[in-house]
């Protein structure tokens, strides 16, 4: 076996130069007992007098905080707070040991096999072996579950395809021993390793779920969890609260007594809490205070691997017309839109991969070799008349010239950010472009993103941030297996060409095919991209020892108040 152990890096990251003041304390003795979400009494956390009381703003209730289920953002930064893969992503954005000290993989790259740490315990105090591992993924996989990372993770694991029908035994993995964890492949993946740190990979406590069944995650005592920090309480519409878990491997290193989660959806109470000291880093900072935070070095802008995109309703009339979804995507003006609507702090999308993503060549961006390859962006966002022009063609040709006959229309979102302004925008261009009248359907976050999933749409915002850094965790959620398909896109040429990227051990051929992937994506419209994130946020100058990642996550363990 080729031996690729790895050695641990430092995780403390340079604390950010930043201004504003309050939501964190240093941390008094705790004596009171803390009310769960089910309105029952836990043990008071122990108190530190050294560590930090901080509290944040990320979002509201999130839907799923079991790793399992969540495929949003602020669910998936609670949980990474809470739990730890066998590998995790570090402050430098480089892959390190986690749960796993190292692992080998075989030389045909069929086998990966991990070598646990020795002595490692849940939250609740139990041991934590291999076997967890081997429970936690086949539940990732098993149908009842109904998980929607899991064909993207475990696709590749020998065995899923009989396992994602029930079959959960014939899954590829096994325990040889409590610290060895074994996980065989039908085909290489190139990238596998990345696949290991994404949350839904987090080993889940069996005799808890089996206890507790759908209802584990909503109270402290249930959501036993293996990270550097473990559920102290849940109220619902108002916060979550970790404390630190003393039975974490690395929990030393941990400075936090707690760390408070305001669940705030509303940006102007998010920041009226961000004003007073009730928090001190805000998310959802209010859009219309965006032009006088500018160049306050409290304010923050960086990018990150994702696109902010439209899903049509591939299932649904007139959206199943390629024609149609084309004609909707060329109208609307994504220059306008980053730079005006978004006050500069998206960018333009002019292709479905968006930039930093890396290509086969190191030191290369997929984006770039897009460029190469195409001799130019899907969209030239510079040509809007050229766009326009080419949208009433099409419009026409799909039966419906200057929109007469197209049926009334709901685009569908959730009011936080920019999508309310954006939604407006693409209203109202639409209505003067094409012709088209469109409706803004509010909904309300916890309703959003399921009712997204079932389909139950015309057109919905959506946007996607990668979970690792390869060009496959966008194109693939086009795939018509993706449990994050929610364009509910079906085309068989396309899923042949990604399984064929994704399994391939030759490194050059695999982003090869995922660039003429990208390309059928857009030629077919499938969806429309229109802006590239950025992350924005208001933080304390106080608060130091914390991150950001390129995937849209704040982390917090080892944060210090000046």
């Amino acid at each position: 076996m080729k031996k690729m152990s790895l050695v641990l890096a430092a995780v403390m990251a340079t604390g950010v130069i930043l201004t504003a003041c309050g939501g964190s304390k240093t941390a008094q003795p705790t004596t009171a007992a803390t009310t769960a979400a089910n309105g029952e009494t836990t043990a008071p956390v122990e108190g530190n007098s050294k560590a930090l009381d901080l509290a944040v703003q990320i979002g509201p209730d999130p839907e799923t905080i079991d790793p399992a289920l969540n495929s949003a953002v602020d669910g998936g930064n609670m949980i990474l707070h809470a739990f730890e893969t066998l590998l995790i992503v570090d402050s430098e954005n480089k892959i390190v040991p986690g749960q796993a000290e190292s692992f080998d993989v075989s030389p045909d790259g069929l086998t990966y096999t991990f070598k646990l740490r020795k002595g490692l315990k849940w939250s609740d105090g139990t041991p934590l072996t291999a076997n967890d591992f081997v429970y936690s993924w086949k539940r990732l996989a098993d149908p009842k579950t109904a998980a929607p990372y899991a064909g993207d993770m475990l696709g590749y694991v020998k065995g899923y395809e009989e396992a994602s029908k029930g079959n959960l035994d014939a899954l590829g993995l096994s325990a040889p021993d409590d610290n060895t964890f074994v996980v065989e492949l039908s085909a290489p993946c190139v990238y596998f390793s990345k696949l290991v740190t994404h949350g839904s990979m987090v080993p889940v406590e069996k005799a808890t779920i089996e206890a507790n069944a759908d209802q584990w995650t909503l109270k402290p005592e249930t959501y036993v969890s293996n990270g550097p920090l473990k559920m102290i309480e849940w109220v619902p519409g108002s916060h979550i609260t970790f404390a630190k878990n003393e039975n974490y491997w690395d929990a030393d290193k941990v400075t936090l007594n707690t760390l408070k989660f305001v669940l705030m959806e509303d940006g102007n109470a998010a920041y009226s809490a961000y004003q007073t000291g009730e928090v001190s880093m805000i998310k959802t900072v209010p859009t219309e205070e965006v032009p006088g935070l500018k160049g306050k070095e409290d304010f923050h802008v960086e990018p990150i691997m994702g696109t902010y995109y439209l899903d049509f309703q591939n299932q649904k009339e007139p959206f199943n017309n390629p024609d149609v979804r084309m004609a909707l995507s060329l109208a609307i003006d994504r220059d306008y839109v980053a730079n005006t609507v978004m006050q500069g702090t998206y960018m333009p999308a002019t292709n479905f991969v968006g930039p930093g993503i890396s290509d086969a060549e190191p030191g290369s961006f997929f984006q770039d070799i897009t460029k190469k390859n195409n001799g130019k962006d899907y969209f030239d966002a510079k040509d809007q008349e050229a766009n326009v022009a080419k949208a009433k063609e099409l419009l026409a040709k799909a039966g419906y010239p200057d929109g007469k006959g197209f049926p009334a229309t709901e685009y569908m979102i959730n009011d936080s950010g920019y999508h309310k302004p954006v939604a407006e925008y693409l209203q109202s261009c639409w209505k003067e472009v094409l012709g088209i009248t469109v409706d803004i359907k509010v909904v309300e976050w916890a309703t959003f993103t399921p009712t997204r999933r079932a389909g139950d749409y015309q057109m919905a915002r959506d946007g996607w941030v990668y979970d690792y850094d390869d060009p496959s965790n966008m194109l693939n959620l086009m795939m018509s297996t993706s449990g994050n398909n929610n364009a509910k896109y079906t085309n068989p040429e396309l899923d042949k060409l990604l399984n064929e990227a994704n399994t391939t051990a030759d490194v050059a051929e695999h982003y090869a095919k995922l660039h003429d992937a990208e390309n059928m994506i857009l030629k077919d419209a499938a969806i429309a991209p229109v802006a590239y994130y950025t992350d924005f946020w208001l933080q304390s100058p106080k608060l130091k020892g914390t991150w950001h990642s390129p995937y849209g996550y704040w982390f917090f363990q080892y944060a210090t108040m000046d």
